[in-house]
């Protein structure tokens, strides 16, 4: 049995996404912003969504993508240095982040409004216009505080092929975290609760870092593309001579009740 084979018996969950708003902040540099009329072409011609409703300026603008609600706001100033610095401690992705943005002078606000489509669909919307930002214009990077993501422009643009074959891009919607123990190593999510699922924590695993990064990687994309929720005390096979227990608990290095994937 493989990995995912358990999963194939889900029955699929209800999600209308439409709970939360969803946030995002391209960061630029020399005064430099986005033009609303190149964004929603970009989104038009590359991405072959329909941008309806479009009102306002440079400044603050609200427009619909395919019936969802998207807003910018364009602040003429730097995000507050505390928020940048913690989140780059931890931006394994972007190791230069502070240093690239400690003289950024302005960010736009990206807002995805609650709406009715499923929480993977309206990531999509944001990750859409995030990446239409990014190619019309000198943004530096993405800061999605929500998620603990510090996003580099090159990083993220990255995504596009992702997003266009129908794959999850994780990097650029979850942060999954790595610690590394004197005798182990543990990984965890950070995310997943916008998908209305329970974050993942694997402890004290003797894989080294980069195996456990790509392990919950795959099981993330699996679980927010096919839409599964894990049950306590859940196995799954790994290999066919190996099985991987689930169980539901306290989290320890994340807030609130997580799945540890015991292995």
């Amino acid at each position: 049995m493989g990995l995912f084979d358990f999963l194939k018996k889900k029955e699929p969950q209800q999600d209308n996404g439409s709970s939360k708003i969803l946030l995002a902040m391209p960061m630029f540099k020399n005064n430099d912003a986005y033009e609303l009329k190149k964004v929603t072409n970009h989104l038009e011609n590359f991405w072959g969504v329909t941008v309806s409703d479009v009102n306002g300026d440079n400044g603050n603008a609200v427009f619909n993508i395919n019936g969802e609600m998207v807003a910018l706001a364009y602040m003429p100033v730097p995000i507050p240095w505390g928020d940048i610095k913690g989140t780059a401690q931890y931006a394994y992705n972007w190791l230069t982040a502070v240093e690239d943005l400690k003289d950024h002078t302005g960010h736009a606000i990206v807002s995805v409004m609650a709406g009715h489509k499923s929480s993977l669909e309206r990531f999509k919307i944001l990750s859409q216009v995030l990446c239409s930002i990014l190619s019309t214009s000198n943004s530096v990077g993405i800061y999605q505080g929500g998620e603990s993501l510090l996003l580099q422009k090159e990083l993220y643009l990255k995504s596009v092929e992702d997003l266009q074959q129908d794959e999850i891009p994780v990097p650029i919607w979850i942060y999954i975290g790595l610690r590394k123990n004197e005798n182990s190593n543990s990984g965890y999510t950070y995310g997943l609760t916008n998908f209305q699922k329970s974050e993942m924590e694997l402890l004290n695993s003797k894989l080294d870092l980069e195996e456990i990064y790509g392990l919950l990687s795959n099981i993330v994309s699996y679980v927010i593309k096919n839409n599964v929720t894990f049950k306590n005390n859940e196995t799954l096979g790994y290999t066919e001579d190996q099985k991987i227990k689930i169980s539901l608990s306290k989290g320890q290095l994340v807030e609130g009740q997580t799945f540890k994937l015991q292995m």
